[in-house]
């Protein structure tokens, strides 16, 4: 991957990340946004193969609900349309969880395994338990095609802001109201102005500061300020948070990368 800008983490999870990328236009912001939804390949099942299911759910209900359940996915380890098989053998008083599928590749399985997908039951009227036994074949594809694909389930972004203070406030004056509730996160430009928010930091000019360390209030950042906002215009704060199949990181660079590589057949679609 390749490209002039920077990237700063405000916090990182294991399946959510806040991010901040410097040195891009709105359109590549919105391009990495829709990259990571639609463009990243991930792995989720495609078709069952039911060899007994003597639930009280049909096999269509039972292959959708697996359909759903996340997948670990290596990027570098498959490429579009590739498969992996995956088998799952219940029997009753039992529930079957997507951690009872047993996957062929060491490096694919659910990516949470307690998504329930059927309880099981041994009727008092029946000679055998109920039973779910089946095989899958999950397929690598983009989020586009469909959207258990998508491996970033909640992905967002808005301009990194700053915050100017332009004097001080009437002490007798109209309290701020709305009009000092901010969400998001700014970039610290006036901290001989600022306390301290509930992170306990000291304030620091060109620190990022969430919102919420100060209650989304900027009377509380700048108490007795009259302040003003603007956003930076080059600089965008990612929300990012995946479905497990991949990590945030993962997932990002694959994005950007898949933007990089049309860019370059698009410039040598041009050229010719």
């Amino acid at each position: 991957m390749a490209g002039d800008f920077e990237v700063q983490f405000i916090d990182r999870g294991e399946r959510t990340a806040r991010f901040v990328v410097r040195g891009v236009t709105p359109a590549f912001a919105n391009g990495l946004r829709r990259a990571i939804i639609a463009d990243v390949p991930t792995l989720s099942i495609d078709s069952v193969r039911i060899i007994e299911n003597s639930s009280v759910m049909f096999d269509e209900q039972i292959s959708l609900r697996l359909g759903l359940v996340p997948l670990t996915t290596p990027p570098a380890e498959f490429e579009e349309g590739d498969s992996v098989t995956l088998a799952l053998d219940v029997r009753g008083p039992d529930t079957a969880y997507s951690g009872d599928l047993v996957s062929n590749h060491e490096l694919v399985g659910p990516a949470d395994e307690n998504v329930p997908i059927i309880e099981l039951k041994y009727p008092e009227t029946a000679d055998s338990p109920q039973r779910l036994e089946l095989e899958a074949d999950a397929v690598m594809g983009p989020g586009r095609e469909h959207a258990k694909n998508q491996g970033g389930i909640a992905v967002g972004y808005r301009n990194l802001q700053t915050v100017d203070v332009v004097g001080d406030r009437d002490a007798f004056g109209d309290d701020p109201g709305e009009s000092s509730i901010l969400r998001g996160v700014i970039e610290e430009s006036a901290a001989e102005h600022a306390v301290a928010g509930t992170d306990g930091v000291a304030p620091e000019n060109g620190r990022l500061v969430p919102s919420e360390t100060f209650d989304n209030d900027l009377s509380q950042r700048y108490p007795g300020k009259e302040v003003e906002v603007r956003d930076v215009s080059d600089a965008f704060v990612f929300h990012v948070e995946s479905d497990g199949s991949m990590s945030i990181d993962e997932l990002v660079l694959t994005a950007a990368d898949t933007l990089f590589d049309r860019a370059a057949e698009l410039e040598q679609a041009v050229s010719l």
